[in-house]
């Protein structure tokens, strides 16, 4: 089961394995073919199904040859279940199927658990759009181990980054991009795919109304990287229906929750709490449209921190985590009277808690950092994420790295490692 949100490619690259590793693909879209839902109606015995499959698409389906790709499963729950049986009398037989809004699906019927393994596709990380334009001296770079770089290499890939951001990772956005080298033509694909989105708001209706959807989906794109409250939201909206329009932008992972977490051990989820939480947009490139961000003043800037007040750069941290991480997103929030402290993000790196801060570096600003890691002695290290070089400040248990490590230094490889000395660094000033 590939699950993700729409427009992020999971039809295309199922048929493409399909294509490219089977001697046959059949392919049967249960949303544009809604009469094929009468198959899954009645008995789900596995003979069955497949045999009237054969008959409505006209072609033979052999176990061991023939790759069955159910596309949009979310508009037919029984076919769900079907999935139970066709693994149990056909192991045999090769079965894909792809959908979004899976969890309103499964409230419909029993989910055969245990019998399917779940992929989540996202849009493409900046290394994948590096791939994609013909970048691949900078994409080895940045999937590689984080180390130090000369300048002029340094400063090169923060400009492919800074494109990246503008671009986004939505393929059809990275596809009008590497055949036109030319960001005002993303942002008129990013308008086409929001547009698509907001299509679809109408088939939540009756559940919620979808004007409520998009004014939440607006709202919490402008909200990125800070604590959430619903009232916040939806200006004019009963806040309960506000909650249920937020759930529902998450099963269509068009938004994810980073819930606030307890550093003091693995794994994060067993401390994360649910009424806690910052939202974190699907794709950078979308979430600056939805933002109405002044791209022709924003694009002007170089550095990236101070793009949106800096959300644009945790929002970039945020979906690099999500690949690397493969899991669900933290970060530390303390409220004390009188004070409060928070961390951007809390990543699980080889067995170890990784407080993570996507900074500038102002004087003062790491104060949460440091009180993180002074409150949590099991937390080796903090990272900072910034537009500067590669540095390491090991007396206070601190690496600074530039925004595109945001991946490779997260995903958790032994590869790397912080190293000590390599002289004296003036952001440790900072921390004074």
């Amino acid at each position: 089961m590939v699950r993700g949100a729409r427009q992020v490619g999971k039809t295309y690259s199922i048929e493409k394995l399909g294509r490219d590793h089977f001697p046959k693909l059949v392919t049967v879209d249960l949303e544009k073919n809604r009469g094929w839902h009468r198959i899954f109606a009645g008995d789900l015995d596995a003979d069955h199904v497949l045999h009237e499959l054969e008959i409505v698409t006209d072609t033979t389906i052999q176990p061991g040859s023939t790759l069955l790709f159910l596309d949009e499963i979310q508009a037919c729950p029984r076919a769900l279940m079907a999935l139970r049986y066709l693994y149990e009398a056909r192991p045999d037989l090769h079965v894909i199927a792809a959908g979004s809004l899976l969890e309103l699906a499964f409230r419909e019927v029993s989910f055969p658990v245990g019998r399917v393994q779940f992929l989540e596709m996202h849009p493409m990380t900046f290394v994948e759009f590096l791939w994609a334009i013909g970048a691949e001296p900078t994409a080895a770079l940045v999937l590689g181990s984080p180390k130090a770089t000369s300048d002029v290499v340094h400063q090169h890939a923060l400009e492919q980054l800074r494109k990246y951001c503008f671009v986004g990772g939505m393929p059809g956005s990275v596809a009008a991009y590497a055949a036109t080298h030319s960001v005002r033509q993303c942002f008129d694909v990013h308008k086409e795919i929001v547009e698509g989105f907001r299509d679809g708001f109408s088939k939540y209706a009756p559940q919620v109304d979808p004007l409520c959807i998009e004014a939440v989906l607006r709202d919490a794109a402008g909200r990125v990287g800070s604590e959430l409250k619903y009232a916040r939201l939806a200006n004019g909206y009963d806040r309960r229906l506000i909650r249920k329009a937020f759930d529902i932008l998450c099963y269509a992972r068009l938004i994810r929750r980073v819930q606030s977490a307890n550093p003091g051990g693995l794994p994060l989820g067993a401390t994360g709490a649910a009424r806690r939480f910052k939202p974190l947009f699907l794709d950078v490139g979308l979430w600056q449209h939805l933002c109405g961000m002044r791209t022709d003043v924003e694009y002007a800037k170089v550095d990236l921190l101070d793009v949106y007040r800096g959300a644009m750069a945790e929002q970039f941290v945020g979906q690099e985590l999500l690949v690397s991480q493969d899991s669900e997103l933290y970060y530390w929030s303390r409220e004390a009277r009188g004070s409060t402290a928070e961390v951007d993000y809390l990543a699980a790196v080889n067995g170890e808690v990784l407080p993570i801060e996507v900074k500038s570096g102002p004087a003062g600003r790491l104060r949460s950092l440091r009180l993180l890691l002074d409150t949590y002695p099991n937390c080796p290290r903090g990272v900072v994420f910034s537009s500067a070089p590669y540095a390491d400040v090991p007396e206070h248990r601190l690496t600074f790295l530039p925004l595109y490590f945001a991946y490779s230094a997260t995903k958790g490889s032994k590869e790397w490692e912080p190293r000590a000395g390599g002289g004296p660094d003036p952001r440790a000033a900072l921390l004074d």
